[in-house]
């Protein structure tokens, strides 16, 4: 057998030196000798690679002088979880020479390390180890699936307020992996990952509330437990009640209804925050199991935000000039009678829908709802077609309105999209206020299409690729809002593969410090145009087409941004491909690279 020590360094040179630095199998290692004992570690910091020959070493201690880092010298823990353990390796003397075996003394298969490492990022708000872990994870084989799992169970154990827009983000951009190049899918578990963290730093942890012993207790029952707890805001009582239903064994269609229900008692709860929450709830546990466990924390993470939640009835936009919430319950009083005379119909939606959402008169907006649940449609279809109203509006939002207003026709398409999602569950007739309340706020958002952007003219001929490389340097500079929708839009006409928009968009989203809104258009764009790209001749039907235009648009607006966190991601991939960051060849701040962790 071949001997596995490497010769390193004579001992009196290296007592005289107090320390030598040696190159085994690819390995820098450094040696020192210290309190009569020879040590030898990784020379590259764990933290940030900065060569550890460099450093100091006092009472034991080991400290990195670029962050100061310190570490135990014989074993290699760190005394800061920042910076990650540092690989040691047994020594030998043999007459007079000091020899290295460059296999760790303590060695653990990646997955393993990095997934311990995912939970420190998490529970500590690393940045970096996060981006590390997030990298890591993924070039060691493990599913992504995994670290979502990870952190929506962090998420949703850990903040007091339950599901926030952290979780949102995250398990919208696990959504949409499939789009994504391979190092763009490693940017979203960190952009996701990071969210979490963030949104649990410095919270108090969520304590429970237990299920009741009943049991055989209808689901009638259950539901409508719920939405009085909810409807006077007893939190408390509410995640009990909805314990004991995931222990009763309802199913995903059944926990989908309870949840609906309440949500939609009122009108578009948190300017349809809260619906969204519930959406992106479920779709988690698509993600990562709708078992017992996973189901009971995660959808109980809803209830303080279902209980406490702003209702739109008691703004004056919905009371003034028109009495909106009172048209809204007028047409719910008849809502049982209207899908009972469409029972058996099918629906096909008039060329004119959208025009008629599209409104200024509340009167037609009412009357083209009420008419397509009486001739058939369902709550899926009519979410669907109220989803595409929603998003040209932001397709056609005018650049004269003030910024913040693009959040207005945001939240309302973001809405309507997870009203759609919720109607692939469940078919509940309690749902259609949902589609409803989007309905409304189509209408109420009508005076930010005055005058509208101009639709992006219809260019057959248009070259792909040119439009592609166009639209990302509009991305590169503010205000290019219009030409960004043109551009997206002429990619499709020139027959452009929607997959390559789909995950350019993403890169693009990605390598920006988005805003949780961003993270929102760019995911609910994407579903839209998935769930109506074929307009059944192979080609992209318009509908689908104004939705990527939308999203192009809206990113295109917040775009370009510091892209901080890009270059604390750009670290990790190059730490863990040992790629050297100090020095006279690295281009990156020192002293944004000193807080990355902060």
């Amino acid at each position: 057998m071949a001997d596995a020590f490497h010769e390193a360094v004579p001992l009196d040179e290296l007592k005289e030196d107090g320390r030598a630095l040696m190159q085994a199998e690819g390995t820098p290692i450094a040696l020192f000798y210290h309190e009569g004992e020879v040590r030898a570690v990784n020379n590259r910091c764990p933290h940030m690679g900065f060569p550890l020959t460099e450093g100091s070493v006092d009472e034991g201690v080991l400290t990195c002088h670029w962050h100061h880092a310190r570490f135990e010298l014989s074993c290699g823990d760190t005394f800061d979880p920042w910076a990650d353990d540092v690989d040691t390796y047994p020594t030998e003397i043999r007459d007079g020479v000091v020899y290295v075996n460059p296999e760790p003394t303590r060695s653990e298969p990646p997955a393993v390390h990095w997934r311990g490492r995912l939970e420190d990022g998490l529970e500590q708000n690393l940045s970096l180890v996060l981006a590390k872990s997030a990298v890591a994870l993924q070039d060691a084989g493990v599913d992504p699936a995994e670290s979502v799992e990870t952190g929506v169970l962090f998420g949703t154990r850990y903040r007091e307020g339950g599901w926030g827009p952290g979780l949102t983000i995250l398990v919208a951009l696990a959504n949409r992996l499939p789009d994504l190049a391979d190092d763009d899918r490693k940017r979203a578990l960190f952009h996701g990952l990071t969210e979490v963290a963030n949104d649990c730093a410095n919270e108090p942890p969520k304590f429970d509330q237990e299920e009741f012993e009943a049991r055989d207790v209808p689901f009638s029952r259950l539901k409508s437990w719920f939405r009085e707890n909810v409807e006077v805001r007893d939190a408390d009582g509410a995640e009990r009640v909805l314990r004991t239903a995931v222990a009763e064994g309802c199913d995903e269609a059944q926990l989908t209804e309870l949840l609906v229900s309440a949500a939609t008692d009122h009108r578009y709860l948190d300017t349809g925050h809260a619906f969204d929450f519930l959406n992106k709830a479920t779709e988690a546990l698509d993600l990562i199991g709708w078992n017992h466990e996973h189901a009971d924390d995660v959808l109980a993470s809803l209830v303080r935000g279902l209980a406490n939640a702003n209702r739109a009835e008691e703004r004056s936009s919905w009371r003034q000039p028109v009495d909106l919430a009172a048209m809204c319950e007028d047409s719910f009083g008849r809502l049982d009678d209207l899908v009972a005379e469409g029972e058996g119909e099918s629906w096909d939606a008039p060329d004119d829908l959208t025009e008629r959402l599209h409104s200024a008169d509340p009167e037609v907006v009412f009357d083209a709802l009420e008419s397509a649940i009486r001739e058939g449609a369902t709550v899926e279809e009519l979410a669907g077609a109220v989803t595409h109203a929603a998003g040209k509006r932001v397709a056609q939002f005018s650049t004269g309105n003030e910024f913040n207003d693009w959040n207005t026709v945001h939240h309302t398409f973001t809405f309507a999209n997870a009203v759609h999602r919720a109607a692939e569950r469940t078919d509940a007739t309690e749902l259609y206020r949902g589609v409803f309340d989007a309905a409304v706020n189509v209408y109420l958002d009508r005076f930010l299409n005055t005058p509208p952007a101009p639709e992006p003219s219809v260019e057959p001929d248009a070259d792909p690729e040119e439009a592609l490389e166009q639209l990302l340097l509009c991305f590169e500079q503010q205000g290019e809002v219009n030409a960004a929708g043109a551009h997206a839009a002429h990619f499709l006409d020139g027959g452009g593969d929607p997959t390559e928009l789909k995950a350019e968009l993403g890169h693009a989203l990605l390598r920006e410090d988005a805003g949780f809104h961003t993270f929102q258009a760019y995911e609910a764009a994407c579903r839209q145009f998935d769930h109506r790209y074929d307009d059944g001749a192979g080609a992209v039907s318009p509908e689908a087409r104004d939705v990527l235009v939308a999203a192009a648009r809206y990113m295109a607006a917040h775009f370009p941004t510091r892209r901080e966190r890009e270059q604390t991601f750009s670290i990790a991939a190059r730490l863990l491909r040992g790629e050297k960051l100090h020095g006279e060849e690295s281009e990156a701040d020192p002293d944004v690279e000193a807080t990355a962790d902060d």
